[in-house]
């Protein structure tokens, strides 16, 4: 699994368009799953839209199956998050978990068809707001969705740009059955903001139902020259059929 906010393909300092490097850099993880945030629709007229869906783009030839949420729509132009995936995805849902009068965030649920013997896995790629009142609200509406829309016996995992750098999500997260992979095996997240010097933990994997969830360390280079945000990987493991 890998997640990572791609900053709609522009670098740190938004003054290049890095997005050919940064489809090099995903491709050489080899995750099955990828979760991205801040991805272009493709519309408008930039020079950006003109390679058209960026997650498409990233996902030619290696991610058979994706899915889109469009959580934004300004000066014609959309993003949102999205979900490259190995495995055929069998649905998709972007949930609007806005507040009103702030940023439009989304929470985008895919069903995934693991090969055969193995359950559905259910994932969610979010982006959660700046101000923590916000990502309070939010973090409510993902753990409404988990109970409404997620066996109590799915693996599942959720992960994301969440913003909280001051760690509140994992008690909020907990009462879903959540835990956050960095966490549970360092006793810390991982630091991945702003992606040249990582101070702050922003960017997280969090699971439920694995039979193992290990923390990748992933290399500075190429990295801190692809995004604000440094990406997070794990690698997961989920259990087969009784």
């Amino acid at each position: 699994m890998l997640t990572v906010n791609i900053h709609k393909g522009f670098d740190v300092l938004n003054s290049r368009f890095v997005l050919h490097g940064l489809r090099e850099a995903v491709r050489a993880v080899q995750s099955d799953v990828v979760f991205l945030q801040e991805v272009d629709g493709g519309s408008g007229a930039r020079r950006a839209a003109a390679l058209g869906a960026q997650y498409e783009y990233l996902a030619d030839e290696i991610w058979p199956d994706h899915a889109y949420g469009r959580n934004a729509v300004a000066e014609g132009m959309d993003h949102g998050n999205a979900v490259l995936s190995r495995f055929p995805v069998l649905r998709s849902h972007n949930h609007d978990i806005s507040l009103p009068a702030v940023e439009p965030r989304g929470l985008l649920h895919c069903e995934l068809a693991l090969p055969e013997g193995l359950p559905t896995l259910h994932v969610m790629c979010v982006h959660l707001g700046l101000r923590e009142s916000h990502r309070r609200h939010q973090l409510a509406r993902v753990c409404e969705t988990v109970q409404h829309e997620v066996p109590a016996d799915a693996p599942l995992v959720v992960a994301g740009d969440f913003n909280d750098w001051r760690g509140r999500a994992d008690e909020q997260l907990a009462t879903a059955g959540l835990r956050e992979v960095f966490m549970q095996a360092h006793g810390h997240h991982a630091r991945s903001f702003p992606a040249r010097w990582p101070l702050l933990r922003l960017d997280r994997i969090y699971v439920r139902g694995m039979v193992s969830a290990l923390p990748v360390p992933m290399p500075r280079r190429p990295w801190a020259q692809l995004s604000d945000h440094a990406p997070v990987a794990a690698e997961i493991e989920v259990g087969r059929n009784p």
